[in-house]
């Protein structure tokens, strides 16, 4: 029996399943990066996105079409990060644009809104590039088209639909040769069609787990404090003296305190004459409290509940932040105001110097959702915002941003590493206009190389490279550029690549697995080797990659 339309509920279970999906495959999605880099993570950046918009659809109770589409347009907008993410989220925005107004959706509507996604999705890129999940939308768009005007039932366009765009995704090595290189097809890709097989599965009445996509992403840039409520393994903090009644002795000591460790942590049990000084944490104070009757009475007792002290110093926090964000907001607002994404406490440190305002720490690892830029821009009390993401898959996410503020002017300047952002921010000028400073960001950021030092996560064949997993790659801007076996010998190599005859400055930021030790004796090193030029040596503290530099 034909199927010829899909409800508002169908839709929301088929989106919820493709969350689902995406979400279970999205390791052997990240994997699918060309570059074999830790932080290879598409997978998890389309994840994210759509979990986002999953929790705004999970809270609707009655489906209707249009409030099932505001809540994935806005959801995954505001949800994306990285450059597939945001890629993602507006296919999202262009197909449910494409299928809102219908009460229920037919072959024709839903081609329509999959040529609509398409539009989309290849406007919000600057230069969009075929062999990507670009390539796998065009060709799903082109797909739905042509059948539409052969069938209206959906049981039988919606796999040959599928059918087309597995095909349209294995040819993508064809298209881009750094994915033929890899041996992968684009991982973009390989996550749109697993969100479409997802919604599939609904769709043909397959039992799908919705419960980890109607939590929602639960992933969030912004840090959080190491005794947040949640990380409290043990709730009250429990003191009291025991009074001896026989002698305490080191076995008794050694026994008691093994004892206290099953049951909690943050032990002390110190013995003086006939006096045991006790303080643990634990769920369990009855425990501990039984325990040490059987040497005798107790006295100075005194028992806490860390967890709801916790909750009350978050309150008060929150009543002083408030407080402090109303007085803020009620200041006249400054001209001129910066952002920037940064890897790690010394960059932090560097950007805070230089007179950013507000600090996304994200970066590498993680890249800050659109919402995370939307928050930091309201923080900014300032007509003129400039945006610095320092990373290339962060970039269309601040564009994003951008296009949806509305009572501020937001700037996007390109940087694409950290070094190029601090090399923007060095080169603004107070004295000059808005537009005369983006100018001028944007041509000193193209006057300095960057280099990059991290550790291979597999075996590849890039850049004409055999790499293996656990090699040490030196990556410039314009792809790896060394492969070695030691950290420092790689990156004299990659210096050696991005140096010439007119350097004048090289900047070396450490990691956090790098020692200041072993970075100032590095830079010693390599100001013997280039003794025309500067070697400045900063702690970035950044994880991942041993040492981040530029070459000016």
């Amino acid at each position: 029996m034909a199927t010829n339309t899909i409800n508002a509920e169908m839709l929301t279970k088929m989106f919820l399943a493709g969350a689902a999906n995406i979400e279970a495959k999205k390791e052997f999605i990240n994997e699918l990066n060309v570059f074999p880099v830790p932080d290879g993570d598409t997978g998890t950046n389309m994840t994210l996105t759509i979990l986002s918009a999953a929790k705004e659809v999970s809270n609707i109770e009655e489906p209707e079409m249009m409030a099932v589409c505001k809540a994935i347009s806005s959801g995954s907008l505001r949800g994306a990060r990285g450059n597939s993410g945001v890629i993602l989220s507006q296919l999202l925005r262009g197909f449910t644009k494409g299928v809102r107004e219908s009460k229920e959706v037919d072959v024709a509507t839903l081609a329509a809104a999959c040529e609509r996604a398409k539009e989309t999705a290849y406007k919000a890129v600057m230069k969009p590039k075929e062999g990507t999940i670009l390539t796998v939308a065009r060709g799903i768009a082109e797909k739905a088209i042509e059948l539409a005007e052969i069938t209206d039932d959906l049981e039988e366009f919606i796999p040959q639909v599928i059918e087309h765009a597995e095909e349209v995704l294995s040819k993508t090595p064809d298209m881009l040769p750094v994915l033929k290189e890899a041996g992968v097809v684009d991982s973009g890709g390989q996550g749109l069609l697993e969100v479409i097989k997802g919604a599939y599965d609904a769709f043909q009445g397959k039992e799908i787990d919705y419960s980890k996509v109607a939590a929602g992403s639960g992933a969030s840039v912004t840090r959080v404090s190491a005794d947040t409520a949640a990380e409290i393994k043990f709730g009250y903090c429990t003191e009291f003296i025991i009074m001896t009644e026989k002698e305490f002795t080191d076995k008794d000591e050694i026994e008691f305190k093994a004892f206290l460790e099953s049951i909690g942590d943050s032990i002390v049990c110190v013995a003086d004459d006939d006096i045991v000084k006790i303080h643990v944490h634990t769920n369990d104070p009855g425990l501990a409290i039984q325990k040490a009757l059987t040497f005798g009475q107790l006295s100075k007792m005194k028992i806490d509940n860390m967890r709801e002290e916790h909750e009350e110093k978050l309150i008060r926090d929150a009543q002083k932040l408030a407080a402090e964000q109303k007085a803020k907001a009620q200041e006249p607002r400054k001209p001129v105001g910066f952002i920037a994404v940064s890897i790690g406490s010394g960059m932090n440190e560097i950007f805070k110097e230089l007179g950013i305002d507000y600090i996304i720490e994200g970066g590498q690892t993680m890249n800050p959702s659109t919402d995370d830029m939307l928050n930091a821009i309201d923080q900014v009390n300032a007509d003129h915002i400039f945006i610095l993401p320092n990373n290339k898959n962060i970039i269309l996410a601040a564009n994003q941003a951008q296009s949806l503020t509305k009572d501020k002017d937001v700037i996007v300047i390109p940087t694409k590493t950290v070094p190029q952002g601090i090399t923007a921010i060095i080169n603004y000028m107070p004295e000059a206009d808005v537009d005369t400073n983006a100018e001028t960001m944007n041509e000193e950021i193209g006057n300095v190389k960057t280099g990059q030092v991290t550790y291979a996560v597999r075996d590849t064949h890039i850049d004409d490279k055999e790499i293996h997993e656990g090699d040490i790659m030196g990556i410039g801007d314009a792809g790896i550029l060394s492969v070695g076996k030691e950290i420092e010998n790689t990156t004299k190599e990659l210096i050696a690549a991005l140096t010439d005859e007119d350097t004048e400055l090289i900047s070396l930021y450490y990691g956090e697995d790098v020692s200041e030790e072993d970075a100032l004796a590095f830079a010693d090193e390599l100001a013997e080797l280039y003794p025309e030029a500067d070697v400045d040596t900063h702690c970035g503290g950044q994880p991942i990659y041993y040492y981040v530099l530029s070459v000016e």
